[in-house]
C-alpha cells in the first residue's frame, strides 16, 4: 500500500471510529437544516470544517499551538450543543436560510478544536521534522474530508427518508434531531474531566 493510501485511510477511518462519534453528531447537527438542493452551503461548511482541522494540525506539527486532550474533550461537545441549540432557536426563521455566517464561524472553530485534538494522535504516528509530516498531513486531511462528505450524504438521505416516507415536516425533523444531539452531548459536558480537580 502506498504512503498516500495509508494516510488517506487514516483520515477516512477517523470519522468511522466509534470514539469519534462526536464528529458525526456535529455533522448531523450541522446539516439537519439543509436539503440536497443546498449542496453549495453544505460544501462550504464541510470545507470550513476540513480547513480548520488541517490548519490546527499544521500549527500543532510546527509546535505553534497545542491543547490538552481534556480541554478538547470539553470544548467539542459545547460547540456541538451550540450548533444544536442554534438549530432549535432558529427553526422556521427566514434569516437562517439567507446567511450561514454564524454557523460557518462555529464550524471553523469546531474544525480547529477537533484538529488540535487529533494532532496528538497524528504526531504520535510520525517522527521526524515537521516538514516530513506535511505530505502525510494533507493526505490524511483529504481522507478526513471525504469521510465528512460520506456522513453528510448519509445525513441528508436520512432526512429525505424521514420527511418523505415518515411524513415528518422539515421543522419537526430539525427539532427532533437537534434535541437528540443536545441530549447526547449534555451528559458529555457534565461528565467531562475538566470538572475534576
Amino acid at each position: 500500500m502506498s504512503d498516500f493510501w495509508i494516510y488517506f485511510t487514516i483520515g477516512l477511518k477517523h470519522m468511522g471510529n466509534i470514539i469519534a462519534y462526536n464528529d458525526v453528531l456535529f455533522l448531523l447537527a450541522l446539516t439537519v437544516p439543509y436539503e440536497f438542493k443546498s449542496w453549495k452551503k453544505i460544501l462550504i461548511l464541510a470545507s470550513l470544517f476540513t480547513a480548520g482541522h488541517t490548519l490546527a494540525l499544521l500549527l500543532s506539527v510546527f509546535d505553534v499551538i497545542t491543547i490538552k486532550v481534556n480541554i478538547v474533550s470539553f470544548i467539542i461537545p459545547i460547540i456541538i450543543l451550540i450548533t444544536a441549540l442554534y438549530n432549535i432557536l432558529s427553526t422556521g426563521k427566514s434569516s437562517k436560510k439567507d446567511s450561514i455566517t454564524f454557523i460557518a464561524i462555529v464550524t471553523l472553530l469546531f474544525g480547529i478544536i477537533h484538529g488540535l485534538g487529533f494532532a496528538n494522535y497524528f504526531n504520535s504516528l510520525l517522527s521526524g521534522k515537521p516538514t516530513d509530516k506535511l505530505l502525510p498531513l494533507f493526505e490524511s486531511s483529504l481522507g478526513f474530508g471525504v469521510s465528512q462528505i460520506i456522513v453528510v450524504i448519509l445525513a441528508l438521505l436520512l432526512a429525505y427518508v424521514a420527511q418523505t416516507l415518515l411524513k415528518l415536516s422539515k421543522r419537526d425533523w430539525i427539532l427532533i434531531i437537534s434535541a437528540f444531539v443536545a441530549g447526547v452531548v449534555i451528559p458529555m459536558i457534565i461528565r467531562s474531566e475538566i470538572w475534576v480537580k
